[in-house]
């Protein structure tokens, strides 16, 4: 007991001297996110649940946060960020000299090919991803009819990017370079999702996306970030 106590006071020091707060879900793709780089970086945060299941996040006082009605939104005392991609790239960057090195810096050729990456996840991935997730995933879980014809549709194009990682992993270990950065990451929500459906086969049968695959979701970071009790529940004040 005594043990425990000198540890939730060291987290609660840990955490007034930080002052990092995330407002989202456990189980929301864009929270795990944020989570995930914060796992990677070894960094405390006090974690916030919105109730989406009854729209909580659609009214204030959440609003005043992020008038767009969505989540995460992450707080370092005066600093206040929407987008989760916004918030990796703001956390790796203070934190550059901490945890995994998720930015390479190194030159503005590196800079260049691990943003254009990021874009790629976030313009050609991401968007037939996140609505395979919903419609596999998200609608049964709320006793929602899953869209056949828009699965047929979105398992096509996710091919098609598939096909283009298969060949670019081919020529790396990762999609920007040879080292685990914010691209791969950023990944990591809906791929986790997808592994869980029938999507699943569209990563075995690209045996470089395969491996790509098994060597992100295996990080210990992602799956603290997936253990609501370890990332979310666990932490929350009582």
């Amino acid at each position: 007991m005594m043990f425990k106590n000198i540890r939730t006071r060291k987290r609660e020091a840990e955490l007034k001297k930080l002052g990092y707060k995330v407002h989202g879900h456990p189980f929301s793709t864009n929270t795990r996110r944020v989570l995930a780089v914060l796992f990677e970086k070894g960094l405390s945060y006090e974690p916030i649940t919105v109730d989406l299941q009854t729209g909580e996040h659609k009214r204030e006082p959440f609003l005043s946060l992020n008038p767009f009605g969505q989540v995460p939104v992450f707080e370092d005392g005066n600093v206040k960020l929407c987008e989760s991609r916004a918030i990796t790239q703001y956390i790796a960057y203070v934190h550059s000299s901490r945890g995994t090195q998720l930015l390479n810096l190194q030159s503005h050729e590196t800079m260049a090919t691990l943003t254009m990456w990021m874009e790629i996840e976030a313009h050609q991935f991401d968007p037939p991803a996140s609505k395979l997730t919903w419609e596999l995933v998200i609608k049964p879980l709320y006793g929602l009819k899953t869209d056949q014809t828009i699965v047929k549709e979105q398992e096509a194009n996710l091919e098609k990017v598939l096909n283009v990682y298969e060949k670019r992993l081919g020529e790396s270990k990762f999609l920007a370079c040879n080292s685990f950065t914010l691209v791969d990451l950023h990944h990591l929500p809906n791929i986790q999702y997808l592994l869980g459906t029938p999507i699943e086969k569209l990563f075995e049968n690209r045996p470089n996306v395969r491996k790509w695959v098994g060597d992100i979701t295996s990080r210990e970071a992602w799956k603290m970030a997936c253990d609501q009790d370890k990332s979310w529940f666990g932490k929350q004040r009582k």
